[in-house]
Parts: structure tokens; sequence; C-alpha cells
């Protein structure tokens, strides 16, 4: 080997080396968390620099184990646990914060009628959520490709408990609409998991990655498509991926691949 060879050769290594050690990190940052059938349910997110990398919950296999059967039936539903998105992500994501509910007996449409989480990730402030009253049946001009946004009729008992004879393109106070597969709605068969997509006032609102918790106990991962959501304008995700970690026991909800560009 030359002199010139052995020279450059420790340097370039110097350089290949120092151009890893100063890669730009990647972050967790984590958001509140809240008691959910005696274990924490907490938001997080990832950053590298100035870049979202991806943004979503952590739910414990055992608050879903440790949901109760029986639940009474209160209108509007409660939810179990109501978290901001870490205030990090917030901007870039377009999400504010997350709702989660326990859905014991179900409910209608008929596919849905069987023991599921409702996870809600809004785009809206959670001031504005609560505010939401289904007094305003307007709906939106367009809906994402193969979704339905149906009038639910109740059963009398139904009716009866939440003094309107059926759910306006399945409105729920402190929630919103909710948009559902056109395949979802027809089926009489019980569903594993769906995307939902939420609206008030006929804006777009929230999505909704809902999971049977059977299909949750079978603790695997799992893919759930975004549709494209005409009228989703600012931030949003565009990718949803539920990671099963059996390690910690526990599924990492996780969105990513931010957009700013309306659906």
């Amino acid at each position: 080997m030359s002199i010139t060879s052995r020279t450059i050769a420790p340097a370039l290594l110097a350089i290949i080396v120092g151009a890893c050690s100063t890669e730009t990190p990647i972050v967790e940052v984590k958001g509140p968390c809240a008691d959910v059938y005696h274990s924490q349910v907490c938001t997080w997110a990832r950053t590298q620099g100035d870049k979202l990398l991806e943004a979503g919950a952590l739910v414990p296999v055992a608050s879903i184990e440790n949901s109760p059967a029986d639940v009474p039936m209160v209108w509007p539903p409660v939810a179990v646990a109501v978290l901001d998105i870490p205030e990090a992500a917030q901007q870039k994501s377009g999400l504010t914060h997350f709702t989660m509910y326990w859905e014991a007996g179900g409910h209608p449409p008929a596919a849905f009628l069987t023991p599921h989480f409702d996870f809600h990730f809004y785009v809206i402030a959670s001031a504005e959520r609560s505010a939401i009253d289904c007094v305003d049946v307007s709906k939106p001009a367009e809906l994402p490709p193969a979704y339905a946004l149906a009038d639910i009729p109740l059963p009398p008992d139904m009716a009866n408990m939440m003094g309107v004879p059926a759910l306006i393109g399945l409105c729920v106070p402190q929630m919103g609409m909710h948009a559902i597969p056109a395949s979802d709605l027809e089926s009489t068969e019980p569903f594993h998991a769906s995307m939902v997509v939420g609206y008030t006032r006929g804006k777009p609102i929230f999505i909704e990655p809902m999971v049977a918790k059977a299909m949750l106990m079978e603790k695997k991962s799992f893919d759930l498509v975004i549709p494209q959501i005409p009228g989703l304008a600012g931030a949003h995700p565009t990718k949803f991926h539920a990671e099963y970690d059996a390690a910690k026991q526990e599924y990492r909800m996780v969105f990513s691949e931010f957009t700013s560009e309306t659906g």
C-alpha cells in the first residue's frame, strides 16, 4: 500500500463514522396516560429532528382482558379514556386527542352487536367534541369510496332511553356521526375490525379503528386501511398499523405517513 492510500483510508473511515454519529436520533415522546381497567393506556409520538414519524396510543392487553362483561347502558356513552396527543405531534399529525370506549354489548348496526373497543383519534379540540349534541344533522357532501353514513332505527327500549327513534348518520353525542364501510353495514356476521370516519356539521373530525375484543385477544399485529377522506384538510395520517408486542403484552396503535393534502 502506498503512503497516499494509507493516509486516505483512515480519513475516509473517520468521515463515515462521523456521519453516522451525527445522524439525528429518533426520540419517543410520551403523552398522558389513564387507568383503563387496572392498566395504563397512554398516547405517544416518535420524532426525528423536525420530522414526525409516528403518533398513536399504547393499549395494554390487560386493559382488554379486564374489560367487564356487563356495563350499565348510559346515553351518551362514557369514554374510559380521554387523552391528548403529545403536543410535539399535534400540528404535524393533525391529531389532537384520543378517546377510548368499551362497548360491552356492541351497538347497531347488526355487524357491530359484539363486544368491541372504539379508538377515536380526533382532529378537532376536545371542547368542540364535547359540545357535539347531534342536533345538527348535516351530512358531508361526499364520503370516502365504499363508505356509508346510515340512519339507524333503534329498538324501542333503546329509543326510549335515548329519546330518539333513530341515530341519524349514526350520530352519538360527544362523538359525532360515524361513516362505516358499506360492506359492514350490510353484513349480518360479527365484524373483526373496521376503520370508521367521523363527522360533525358535514366535516370530517375523527379516524377510528374499531376493533372486536375477540380480535384483540388473538394478540396479533394487524393493519387497517385509512380511506381517502374528502374534505379532510390540514395534516393527517394516511397509514394505520396495530403492532402487538408480545414481550410488553401491549398493542401500539400507530399512525404514520402524514400528509397535508386535502382528501
